[in-house]
């Protein structure tokens, strides 16, 4: 796909007008353009503050799209923040476009919806750079979409999950305007990390995002969604904290920095004195209940509401080692202080035996860390595979053991350590950190191997090993030397197989 652009200005015409992009600086060939910071939704403030996404306005000329447009609100709690300040401009939904096609092929299409525990994060981020993959053959998009209380807090009278709204815009945008930039709007797959991979499968049970996307790639899919009752009580204190009543108008009339500030009053919340003591480092989720998620995202699949979506979605080895190695404070007296917590998940009496007997010379917060992964993340992402597999729907399931060296060995396989592999971007400063330095042929070619899978995933559905079936869940295994194991051969499922995860 590496030829030279359709014209040497590096311009397309879009719905609302001419878009002239540049070379990608990570292009060697320069046969990658980019378009940064298209906007495909009005600015969320103002008249649009707290409603679902209005239509861009059109321009005339041609639009300069060679900057990053703005991150959204968010403070820097979290790993993966985007620099944000109150003098930030607020013209935040804009998306970027990676492609070395031309306007007449029709290359397979990856929307990108980034992580970051839906509060922090933006699609300008280096790792989410999409040079690599456009060279692999894709037209990638990066979306920017509102965060936190924006996104996705309650307020009465207005839409909730506003963020999963701005992500169906930018789906809509992509079918309109795609084929310009030599991307097929017919083979589209949406792909996302953490939150990320948790809005991909509420686009996938969404009845606003019906027919927008053919394929979906979800990586460490979180199970934590809200229920209304849930997503209101979590409005009534920040409200609270921030001085005004929970209405639409007073909450309007506040900038946005102040109910950020607000937000981190009731995060900064002490935990239960029984258990592990931690602070929590969201508040926010998806809302199950309204006409835009109707029911989780679990149930809907496990009826066969996205059986027509193929879908690769996978976990890593250690996910919870981002944050208990990375910044989370984490206090457990005892045994049977992980015990409190580990029943809080709805695990037996004998799962921190169970837990111990698995990882033998663990320290109790190794221990927390394996449950908490497994609870937020490893447990709900297979799950969902099986769920859709059994529904009829095509599902590949992957789990990532490749460890990092970096803290001494201290992270394993943790979150977000599979980005800069599926990316191609070793050599960002997030690649750099987790790899403790410049990348070995050996993590090169693992890369090179993650890369070509979601290529060929999104090209035809097929990442290149076996999908789940009703009686089996074929795991590929991601390491310096990978395997494909029949069965998923994880020790600890059976403890959780009588958990329920639901919407709280």
């Amino acid at each position: 796909m590496g030829r030279t652009y359709v014209n040497a200005e590096r311009t397309v015409t879009t719905k609302a007008g001419r878009v002239r992009g540049i070379a990608s600086p990570r292009s060697e060939s320069g046969g990658v353009t980019v378009y940064r910071g298209v906007p495909y939704a009005a600015a969320p403030f103002g008249e649009h503050r707290f409603a679902a996404p209005a239509p861009a306005a059109a321009w005339d000329g041609v639009r300069d799209c060679t900057s990053f447009g703005p991150p959204p609100p968010q403070g820097a709690q979290l790993i993966g923040a985007a620099p944000w300040n109150p003098q930030t401009s607020l013209d935040c939904l804009s998306l970027n476009v990676w492609t070395a096609a031309r306007q007449g092929d029709r290359a397979p299409v990856l929307v990108w919806i980034h992580g970051g525990a839906y509060i922090v994060g933006a699609a300008s981020e280096a790792t989410y750079d999409g040079t690599r993959l456009a060279e692999s053959g894709l037209v990638v998009v990066g979306v920017n979409y509102r965060l936190g209380f924006e996104g996705f807090g309650h307020v009465p009278g207005r839409p909730d999950n506003r963020g999963l709204l701005d992500q169906a815009a930018a789906l809509r945008w992509v079918q309109e305007n795609i084929a310009a930039f030599g991307g097929d709007p017919d083979n589209v797959t949406i792909a996302g990390e953490s939150a990320g991979a948790g809005a991909v499968v509420c686009l996938m049970a969404s009845p606003h995002a019906r027919g927008l996307f053919r394929r979906a790639i979800a990586h460490s899919v979180p199970g934590d969604m809200l229920t209304e009752d849930t997503a209101r009580s979590v409005s009534e204190r920040i409200a609270k904290a921030a001085g005004v009543p929970l209405e639409a108008d007073s909450l309007a009339a506040l900038p946005p920095e102040r109910l950020l500030e607000a937000v981190d009053t009731v995060l900064d919340q002490p935990s239960p004195k029984e258990g592990v003591r931690t602070k929590a480092f969201t508040c926010f989720a998806p809302v199950v209940g309204g006409v835009d998620l109707p029911v989780a995202p679990l149930e809907a699949i496990t009826r066969g509401a996205a059986s027509d979506i193929d879908l690769l979605t996978g976990h890593n080895a250690h996910e919870y080692r981002l944050f208990t190695e990375l910044g989370q404070s984490v206090e457990i007296d005892d045994e049977s202080a992980l015990a409190v917590t580990a029943s809080r998940l709805g695990l037996g009496e004998d799962a921190v035996s169970a837990y111990r007997t698995v990882h033998p010379g663990a320290t109790l917060r190794e221990l927390y860390a394996a449950i908490q992964g497994d609870a937020l993340f490893s447990e709900y992402t297979v799950r969902f595979a099986e769920a859709h597999a059994a529904a009829g729907g095509r599902a590949h399931f992957f789990r990532l053991a490749a460890e990092s060296p970096a803290l001494e060995g201290r992270l394993g396989a943790c979150h977000a350590f599979d980005l800069p592999f599926a990316f191609g971007n070793l050599d960002t400063d997030f690649g750099v950190f987790l790899l403790d330095g410049e990348a070995g042929e050996a993590h090169r070619a693992l890369s090179r191997r993650m890369v070509a899978a979601w290529r060929d995933f999104a090209a035809t559905g097929d990442p290149g090993w076996p999908a789940v079936t009703s009686k089996a869940t074929a795991v590929k295994v991601w390491n310096t030397e990978d395997t494909v194991q029949p069965e998923d051969a994880s020790p600890v499922r059976e403890l959780w197989a009588g958990v329920a995860i639901e919407p709280k």
